[in-house]
């Protein structure tokens, strides 16, 4: 640290000065320097890297016509001198003067104070971390007493920071840029492949240049972020608000839950500038001047210029709220606001009758075509999420705009809204069926749409499955969206297979429930201790290591006869305790038998679809941005992120991997209770060959389906936090399933 020490000016009591005005600096004489370096550098110097002179504001920023701002440094420290003998009437005076700077630490913790976190360093190595963790106020308290000695009279005394273990500095770096170029760049590194909201590149590939240094300048994660790049664009700052959740390359603590906290709080940041945009961009003048005259008036003009050349500036508050959409939805878990902002965009849509375009073609048509097509698919992705009656109607024949197109891909946007349609047409079928059951009525009616939802998803799967035709015309351009058409693909087989998997849950499994918390329209455990048809006790999933608990689970799964040998002439001895589980199992609904399928033909959907929703997560682009030619060297021991480490983003249909794993689980129980129901002479028990075992196979191939799920929901929630839950559920139930496995 001889660099900060020649840097900070240091009294003669050795004790630092926390605040101190700019004009009171004490001249300090230098030989190597003819003008000394300056004690704080303002933000717009630190983030182009170049020397301030420290006035206010600075000739840099004057010259450039910027705004000048500065942020008390608080890295590193001067060495503290030996103290010389005063007499003690001038220490108590020197203190005095002190005590309005510095702040006692009887007071408690805050943000403004992080180095009293540096003094706990030692107690929580190897590492607690401790100085990463947001404490709240009540926590803060009860620390208070431990580094305030009692007394009135007690001196406060300011203490140096501890170096953390691994002598590498802690900052949370954040990916945020420097222009509008280089944010339109890394959304299509980051995001287009997932969500096609803007029409193809218009220009080459750069390289992807976040800005380094940015969330670095406080200690504490919860300040007030610092961006120095603010865009008038409502789409531009929507988003930077998803790139902020994307770790930063030079972050080597990304995981923490200091770095975590800084994310979040840049994000929400940029998605409020954003809301605060758009509301910018609806505003009329004459609202405030002359209310009346405003009724009269139209639109209003936005006078600046397009984020994306190809894209008119009025979509962009559309396209805004659909990522901000999904943004509430994965990053915040606020599915009201999810819906909010995705019908908000549909007023807006509706309003610029984005939804009744003609075939003709401009160099406009596909931006608005995807505008209109994105915001269907944001209002019917609400609904499934939340399973709620749509707003709209999915087959309105007023909505007759055109499809976008893939040059790679023709047919690749009708195969995705049609994917959408049956998906949220499924997820009304769950909640009528919810309804008919509960009541015993209407049966009639739940049969036969099952009947038609299955002939439609097997269709459109089918569909989904063909390879594209792509036109001779097009060929010369199949390549500048083939990784989006295919991405694309494969999210509309994902969200079939899911809409599968609802057809046929109830009847396949009567929608016991595994999970202990509440995801989409998947049946939460509850905390009742007797097995009943619609719940699976909440001790059988928090106790993984009981083998009772599993063996109830097992036992409820079985009772669906899937697995079920056809001769009932013996019992297995090696399933006693099974079979006197199957005594106590209620006895099933009285009308599934009139349901158009077998519970055996509904679970082996429910299987293929669920391996395919694996499949196709785990075949998901990884976002491999362009690393700069010119980026600096890493400090020693930072290394970058890794491209496989990168997230994926925009998982709106997150909702599919809880539906995948549910089906897998379910499966997975009812063969092993087939297992351990099958004699060993017939290949079962504990004498089978594995190694031959039909539902040894069948388990091995559902475990590596559960793996690849976990995989993908693990790479989502490194930047979405809302999908946490989501992990955590699906990898507690996998490893509850697995124990003995």
């Amino acid at each position: 640290m001889a660099l900060d020490d020649s840097q900070q000016p240091y009294q003669d009591d050795g004790v630092t000065a926390v605040t101190q005005p700019r004009a009171s600096k004490p001249a300090v004489v230098r030989k190597k320097f003819a003008k000394p370096p300056v004690k704080v550098a303002c933000l717009a110097c630190r983030a182009s890297r170049t020397r301030c002179d420290g006035q206010d504001p600075c000739t840099n920023c004057l010259s450039k016509k910027r705004k000048c701002s500065y942020l008390p440094s608080k890295r590193g420290g001067p060495r503290k001198k030996k103290k010389l003998s005063i007499p003690s009437d001038e220490a108590v005076q020197q203190d005095d003067e002190q005590s309005a700077m510095i702040t006692p630490p009887s007071s408690g913790f805050n943000d403004d104070s992080p180095e009293m976190f540096g003094q706990i360093d030692v107690l929580s190595i190897p590492g607690a971390g401790l100085r990463s963790l947001d404490f709240p106020s009540d926590v803060h308290s009860m620390f208070t007493d431990l580094f305030a000695p009692n007394g009135e009279n007690s001196i406060p005394v300011q203490m140096e920071p501890t170096p953390s273990p691994s002598n590498v500095p802690s900052q949370s770096l954040v990916r945020t840029y420097g222009s509008e170029i280089e944010i339109l760049n890394a959304y299509y590194e980051f995001v287009h492949n997932y969500f096609p909201i803007l029409p193809p590149r218009f220009a080459p590939r750069v390289p992807d240049r976040p800005l380094d240094g940015v969330g670095s300048f406080t200690e504490s994660p919860s300040e007030e972020p610092v961006i120095p790049y603010r865009s008038q664009s409502p789409l531009s700052c929507a988003i930077s608000a998803i790139l902020a959740l994307v770790p930063h390359p030079n972050d080597i603590e990304s995981s923490s839950p200091a770095s975590v906290v800084r994310r979040r709080t840049y994000a929400q940041m940029f998605a409020q500038m954003a809301n605060l945009t758009i509301e910018t961009d609806c505003e009329l003048q004459a609202s405030t001047t002359d209310p009346a005259l405003a009724l009269s008036n139209d639109r209003p003009l936005i006078d600046r210029a397009p984020f994306h050349p190809q894209a008119p500036v009025e979509l962009e508050s559309i396209l805004a709220l659909l990522v901000l959409s999904v943004y509430e939805y994965t990053q915040r878990g606020n599915l009201l606001k999810m819906r909010y902002r995705a019908g908000q965009a549909l007023s807006i849509a509706l309003d610029m009758s984005l939804h009744s375009l003609s075939d003709d073609y401009d160099e406009f048509s596909e931006a608005r075509r995807r505008a209109w097509w994105m915001t269907y698919y944001c209002v019917l992705q609400g609904s499934i999420v939340s399973a709620t009656p749509l707003s709209i109607v999915a087959n309105d024949p007023q909505f007759v705009t055109p499809y976008p197109r893939f040059a790679a891909d023709p047919d690749g946007w009708s195969v995705l809204i049609q994917a959408q349609q049956v998906l949220v047409s499924a997820t009304q079928f769950v909640v009528d069926l919810n309804k008919c059951v509960s009541t015993r009525t209407n049966m009639q009616y739940i049969f036969e749409r099952m009947q038609q939802l299955d002939s439609w998803a097997s269709s459109a799967l089918a569909q989904s499955n063909l390879l594209p035709i792509v036109p001779q015309t097009m060929s010369c351009r199949g390549d500048l969206e083939s990784i989006t058409a295919q991405s694309i693909r494969a999210i509309s087989r994902i969200k079939l297979s899911s809409a599968q998997i609802k057809i046929h849950r109830f009847r396949a499994f009567s929608d016991i429930p595994i999970f202990i918390k509440k995801h989409c329209d998947l049946t939460a455990a509850t905390t009742t201790t007797t097995t009943t048809t619609n719940s699976i006790p909440i001790e059988t999933i928090e106790s993984p290591a009981t083998q009772d608990g599993i063996t109830r689970v097992g036992c409820a799964c079985s009772s669906l006869d899937m697995f079920q040998q056809s001769s009932s002439d013996y019992t297995p001895s090696s399933a006693s305790s099974t079979s006197s589980d199957f005594s106590s199992l209620p006895p099933q609904y009285p009308f599934t038998n009139e349901f158009p399928y077998s519970s055996q033909h509904s679970a082996k959907i429910c299987l293929r679809a669920s391996l395919l929703i694996s499949q196709m997560f785990h075949c998901l682009p990884i976002p491999q941005p362009l690393l700069s030619d010119d980026r600096q060297p890493s400090p020693p021991g930072l290394q970058q992120l890794l491209p496989s480490q990168l997230p994926r983003t925009m998982p709106s249909f997150a909702c599919c991997l809880m539906q995948g794993s549910y089906a897998m689980l379910m499966i997975f129980y009812k063969a092993r209770v087939e297992k351990q129901m099958t004699p060993p002479e017939y290949g079962g028990g504990s004498s089978s060959n594995l190694s031959t075992s039909p539902s040894d196979r069948l388990i091995d191939e559902i475990r590596q389906g559960l793996e690849r799920i976990i995989a993908a929901a693990t790479n989502y929630a490194i930047a979405f936090e809302a999908l946490d839950g989501m992990r955590d559920e699906i990898e507690g139930a996998y490893h509850t399933a697995f124990i003995q496995a």
